[in-house]
This record gives structure tokens, C-alpha cells and sequence, in this order.
């Protein structure tokens, strides 16, 4: 009998004649994440397993795998021979220890599954077999097939494997096997719910964030780059554009209506975001916008903002209200640092009264104010400056 880490992967199986493309990815997801550990990683039958850890790291390496995109759960095994009798006597020693933590008795079910056709019975056969002489040589144990305390699992494949439980994964697909996009990450709590979001589809993101010193801090600066450093726990580094915006967004204040700053602040960013993502072969722009939000995420602002670009722009938060962004930030880990009190540059001049129905016209006549406007935007590409953030 050995300790492993058998994991499982979900929507890869779909994948058809392209699925070898698909587990390669997250194979070297899962040895880049386990590395310094010293395990090892092997696959067989549809599962992956990982081998050879030190026990005390077990906790450790399971909460990197769980953040694997493409990983749908993980369950620490026992390894045994394909043998009846070794199923059972090990099952047995399994469920005596957890009958033993919980005060001398406890309910459970057996889930099984036998991919090796060659052991003698099935998997209808394999449950009740072995739940029969669990109770027959476990004390304290009864059965309960709707809300068992112990869901003992057993699967045969190339050993029988033993486990009381799955923890789940992040789903979705590899990290890069969907392409790049440019996520524009703020310091609030949606753009990282964002990036997060495409992510778990296979998308590979490079953030891009506007910086306006002295009117935002270094601190503001700072937090940024601890968001970043959070996103790239799931996969792996990231490079992070912070562009300094204050000369385009001062020209935007001083030369334009008061009501149309925001969304004319918007449109800058985006055609600034849009060369910067061009120029990193990222094929789409990622925001945390969702409809009705603010003045500048009404529909008539949004597509204000949008008309400006040529790439696609995602918004996987379009539709949630806040309450939803938030609880998806407290369950990827983002949503302390994002409500820390450093302002943004979109936050520091928020006009009073802002426009919520733009008229496209009437915002493209006030670009024509800003004589420099080109010069604006490419000095501020120019002062860019990329940090690659790691986990």
C-alpha cells in the first residue's frame, strides 16, 4: 500500500482527436505547479496520478492542484494490489480509522468504478461486497446511501485505489490552450473576478493597468501587483503592463465637458490597451464591466467605450450584480486585497453628475478638442512599463 494524489480531469474528456493536445497542457500544469515538492507525475486510464510526495506536504499539494484549470478533483489514495482480499482489509483499516475520529461510529456508501474489465466482479457488484464486510468487520458503522459521513470510494484500474472523499478542482481548461487575451485590471474586485473567469477557459491572460502618479499611489501601485500575483497562483507568471495614464487623463479633465470624463478616460484606455494587447499577440480585450453598474457601464456607455476598438471585448461579469462579483472574489482569494483603500485612476476624477446615455457624436466631438490626442496616447505607451509577476 502507497499514498497517491489521484486526480481527475472533466470537460478534457470532450475534446475528441484534439485531447492528447489538451492533457499534454495539463500535465506540464501539474508538474510546473508541483515543483520543489519532489513528486512525481504519471497518467494511465483517464486519471493522473501523483506519487512519491512527502506525507506532511500532502495539504500542500493539494492546494496547488486544486488551482490547476482543467483539474476537476483531486482525492488522496491508497494504492493496492488488485486483489479482493487487499480491497477489503485495507478498506476495513480505512474505516476504522475514520469510525475512530468521529467518537466510535460514523454512516457510509461505497462509490466504485472498474475500468479493468478483467477483475472479476463489476462495479454493481463491487459495492455491495465490500459494504457487506465493511459492517461485518468495522464496529460502529452503518450504512446511509443519501448523506453518508464517509463516501469510500474504490476504483480499479492498473491498482486498486482507495479514497473517503474528492475535493474539488478549478474545472475548466488548461491555462493557454484557448489563446491570450489582455485583461485591464484595475484595483477593484471585478477585473480580477474577470481575468479569473477567462482564465478557467484555457485563456492566457497579460493584464494591463493605468497608473496616474502622484493622484494614485505607489501603494495603489503596489496592491495591483499583489492582484496579479494572486491571479497567477492558477496559472502560473504573468506579465503585468502598467502604463502611466496621468498626462492623457489630465489633458481628458482640463479640455473636456466635466460629464463625459468617464467615459472619455474609457475610450482612451481602451485604444491604449488595444495596441499594447496587439503588440503581445493577445487576441481579445477582458474588462470587469457588467450592465448597469455604474454611469460608464450603461449599455450606451459600454458601446461608447467599445466603438473605439477593433478586438473583441469580453465581460464575464456583464451579467452579475455585485453581490456575486464579491462572492466570487472571497472564493478565488482576490477580494481582500482588491478592497484595500488605494483609489484607482478611475476612481479620482469622477465627475458629479456623469453622463449615463452618451451620444456618440457629442463624445467624439469633444475628443476633437485634444489637439495632442495621438501624441497623448502613444507617450503613455511609451512610458510603460511590464513587470513579470510570479506565484
Amino acid at each position: 500500500m502507497r499514498k497517491v494524489l489521484l486526480i481527475r480531469y472533466g470537460e478534457i474528456h470532450l475534446k475528441g482527436q484534439n485531447r492528447p493536445f489538451f492533457i499534454r497542457m495539463l500535465a506540464e500544469d501539474i508538474k510546473n505547479a508541483l515543483q520543489g515538492l519532489g513528486a512525481t507525475v504519471t497518467r494511465a486510464q483517464g486519471r493522473f496520478y501523483v506519487e512519491n510526495y512527502p506525507v506532511e506536504l500532502e495539504d500542500e499539494a493539494i492546494d496547488r492542484l486544486t488551482r490547476i484549470f482543467g483539474i476537476y478533483s483531486v482525492s488522496p489514495a491508497r494504492e493496492v494490489e488488485k486483489d479482493w482480499a487487499a480491497v477489503c482489509q485495507n478498506a476495513a483499516q480505512m474505516m476504522a480509522e475514520e469510525t475512530a475520529s468521529r467518537g466510535g461510529s460514523c454512516t457510509f456508501k461505497v462509490f466504485a468504478r472498474r475500468s479493468d474489465k478483467t477483475f472479476p466482479l463489476t462495479s454493481m457488484q463491487i459495492a455491495p461486497e465490500l459494504g457487506g464486510y465493511l459492517l461485518e468487520h468495522v464496529p460502529g458503522l452503518s450504512v446511509d446511501v443519501h448523506e453518508p459521513d464517509v463516501p469510500l470510494g474504490v476504483e480499479i484500474r492498473e491498482h486498486a485505489y482507495l479514497y473517503t472523499g474528492e475535493i474539488p478542482g478549478s474545472g475548466g481548461m488548461p491555462a493557454g490552450s484557448n489563446g491570450r487575451a489582455a485583461l485591464l485590471l484595475s484595483g477593484g474586485i471585478d477585473s480580477p473576478v474577470a481575468g479569473h473567469m477567462v482564465m478557467k477557459r484555457g485563456v492566457e491572460i497579460e493584464c494591463i493597468h493605468f497608473h496616474s502618479f502622484p493622484y494614485t499611489s505607489e501603494r495603489a501601485r503596489d496592491k495591483v501587483v499583489s492582484l496579479t500575483r494572486l491571479l497567477s497562483r492558477y496559472s502560473g507568471s504573468i506579465r503585468l503592463h502598467i502604463v502611466h495614464f496621468t498626462d492623457v487623463q489630465m489633458a481628458i479633465y482640463e479640455a473636456c465637458p466635466d460629464s463625459q470624463t468617464t467615459i472619455l478616460i474609457r475610450r482612451a484606455m481602451m485604444r491604449i490597451a488595444e495596441r499594447i494587447a496587439a503588440a503581445n499577440e493577445c487576441r481579445a480585450l477582458v474588462t470587469g464591466e457588467a450592465i448597469g453598474q455604474v454611469a460608464s457601464q450603461t449599455l450606451e456607455s459600454l458601446c461608447a467605450t467599445d466603438s473605439v476598438v477593433g478586438m473583441p471585448v469580453f465581460r464575464p461579469c456583464i451579467g452579475f450584480d455585485k453581490s456575486e462579483i464579491m462572492e466570487r472574489a472571497r472564493k478565488i482569494g482576490t477580494y481582500e486585497t482588491s478592497i484595500l483603500p488605494y483609489e484607482d485612476c478611475c476612481t479620482i476624477f469622477t465627475p458629479k453628475h456623469p453622463v449615463t446615455h452618451p451620444r456618440l457624436r457629442d463624445i467624439e466631438a469633444s475628443e476633437r478638442k485634444l489637439t495632442n490626442y495621438e501624441e497623448l496616447l502613444q507617450g503613455a505607451i511609451g512610458r510603460t512599463e511590464t513587470l513579470l509577476v510570479t506565484p
